[in-house]
């Protein structure tokens, strides 16, 4: 699948990346004049970045838990009410049966 030239790229690739925050360039692009500067401040507003996107996911996580449990409810009605119609038709072929 891969050679070893692949490989080789994909590693140089990322080394070079370096730390989150520590400059322009670095890590995918300048993202604003504060991580530019790099630094303990640019170092910062990534933790803050990161920080952010982690409440985010975590709150997408808590709403579509939600929303599965919903739906759950609404199928386990939905099963209810056919387990009472299937016994509601059982029990009027019995009743047709009785009236041979």
């Amino acid at each position: 699948m891969f050679n070893e030239t692949d490989i080789d790229i994909q590693v140089r690739f990322a080394g070079g990346l370096g730390e989150p925050g520590s400059g322009a360039g670095k890590g995918g692009g300048a993202g604003g004049s504060i991580r530019e500067a790099g630094g303990s401040m640019g170092k910062r507003e990534a933790a803050f970045e990161d920080e952010y996107f982690y409440k985010q996911q975590k709150e997408q996580l808590k709403k579509l838990k939600s929303d599965l449990a919903d739906e759950i409810g609404f199928h386990e009605e939905q099963i209810k009410r056919h387990q009472e119609a299937i016994a509601r038709h059982k029990q009027r072929v019995n009743d047709l049966d009785k009236d041979k």
